[in-house]
């Protein structure tokens, strides 16, 4: 689709129109979501598999229009599905679909906005630049499925903060979503409407906590090395 979806007033019809990418088998739509903070833009792909039975959806990266060809590697698979099994007609899936869709673009603008939020609190906390990571795979791990391919990196940190959703179809409406923090193996979410500051000093607690009981484990190892070689009889492990 060519024209932004800003607004809940959208025409179902110009929402259903359809870049067919085997008319046997798969209908794909797209729809733009403007007005962002941390992006131009984002387009939100409906990906239809009869031999599947799925309505996949899927966000990328910029204002793709109708027949704009997107490589798998540009698309981050979002677990919030359209439902429009109870639709008993033709109009009925029209309506379901127009608002199954602005569920979700309302929920891109709430997430962009949030995080936009959280910039000026992860720097102070950092004492650094911070960036945006737009890629589609982050360098750590999050406990939840990222709602859109954005995030904030603090690199001399390591700390890494991007919304992210629990999985639902859009027909239950608005899915749960939040905000999670995350340093190598350490990761915590957060309510979406939370304080960024109270978080951030929430996480670098638990990160710190956490890099104490890694020190004690690692030292405990080490004695355990240690014993163990005093009983084989030996002095060092390069005698060992």
């Amino acid at each position: 689709m060519d024209e932004q979806h800003e607004t809940p007033g959208e025409d179902a019809d110009e929402l259903l129109r359809r870049a067919l990418i085997d008319p046997e088998a798969s209908v794909a739509v797209a729809m733009r979501v403007g007005g962002l903070a941390l992006s131009d833009a984002l387009t939100i792909v409906f990906h239809g598999r009869a031999d599947l039975g799925t309505i996949q959806t899927y966000v990328a990266h910029g204002p793709r229009g109708a027949g704009s060809a997107i490589g798998a590697d540009e698309l981050l698979r979002v677990p919030c599905d359209l439902d429009l099994g109870d639709a008993g007609t033709r109009n009925e899936a029209e309506e379901a679909y127009a608002e199954q869709a602005r569920v979700l673009r309302d929920a891109l603008l709430a997430a962009d906005t949030v995080l936009a939020i959280w910039r000026e609190p992860l720097q102070d906390i950092a004492e650094a630049q911070v960036g945006v990571d737009r890629s589609v795979d982050l360098q750590v791990r999050l406990p939840a499925h990222r709602l859109m391919p954005v995030a904030l990196v603090a690199p001399e940190k390591h700390i890494t903060v991007a919304p992210v959703c629990g999985a639902r179809t859009l027909a239950e409406g608005r899915p749960p979503m939040g905000i999670a923090c995350a340093q190598q193996d350490v990761a915590r979410v957060y309510p979406l409407p939370d304080d960024p500051e109270r978080c951030l000093e929430d996480f670098a607690a638990l990160a710190a906590d956490h890099a104490r009981r890694m020190a004690d484990r690692l030292e405990h190892q080490e004695a355990s090395v240690r014993r163990f070689l005093e009983l084989s009889g030996e002095d060092s492990p390069e005698q060992a």
